[in-house]
């Protein structure tokens, strides 16, 4: 993840959380944050077709002269910031998101998410097995996280890579005071969890075709 990208990421977040964290604290992790590590997903656009309305208008070719500033000003009062077609085109093709924090030999997931319209086609998959891997190259113990006690697809997702319940935090999340499972992995060196992940990896790369 880079600076540029926040506004697809606050964008999913918006979409995918009561409480959203505001663009500035994604700017804060990635520049000042040496724990933290953020990871983006991206379709092809020459393989994937997009499946929502576009997020990010695109500023119209300005003109030189007054009519031209005139008319750019318009633009941003009617719907905000203005992204050249460059810019639109990458934040369009974001549609997940993922980030850690490691700390002494424990890696914590912070937060995932799916864009709505492309979930459960193994981009959450792909975005927690990117974070395993970096955690294995900084040579973590184990993967934690919370996790809302209603959500079960993303326990199911979690349990499927030997994540287990280690307890619960009571009124975790301020927006309605649900409980937070808390969920751990095994040791990532151990065999049985290096086969899983291994098994997971081939299934997911044969999912997405990914070489």
């Amino acid at each position: 993840m880079e600076i540029r990208h926040i506004p697809a990421v606050s964008a999913i977040e918006n979409e995918s959380f009561p409480t959203a964290w505001p663009p500035s604290a994604y700017r804060r992790e990635i520049e000042r944050n040496k724990m933290a590590y953020y990871v983006v997903a991206k379709r092809v656009p020459e393989i994937v077709a997009p499946r929502r309305d576009p997020r990010f208008p695109v500023e119209a070719n300005s003109h030189d002269g007054a009519d031209g500033l005139l008319g750019k000003l318009k633009g941003l009062v009617r719907a905000g910031r203005l992204y050249s077609a460059e810019e639109a085109f990458e934040l369009e093709t974001i549609v997940g998101y993922t980030g850690m924090w490691m700390m002494v030999d424990e890696a914590h997931i912070t937060t995932i998410a799916v864009d709505p319209p492309f979930r459960g086609e193994g981009i959450g998959d792909l975005l927690l097995v990117s974070l395993i891997d970096h955690a294995c190259e900084l040579s973590a113990e184990t993967v934690t996280l919370e996790c809302r006690v209603s959500n079960t697809v993303a326990q199911a997702l979690y349990r499927k890579y030997r994540f287990h319940d280690a307890g619960i935090r009571r009124r975790y999340y301020s927006d309605d005071g649900e409980d937070a499972l808390i969920m751990t992995t095994e040791l990532l060196d151990s065999p049985a969890f290096q086969r899983t992940l291994e098994e997971n990896r081939r299934l997911l790369m044969d999912r997405l075709r990914i070489d």
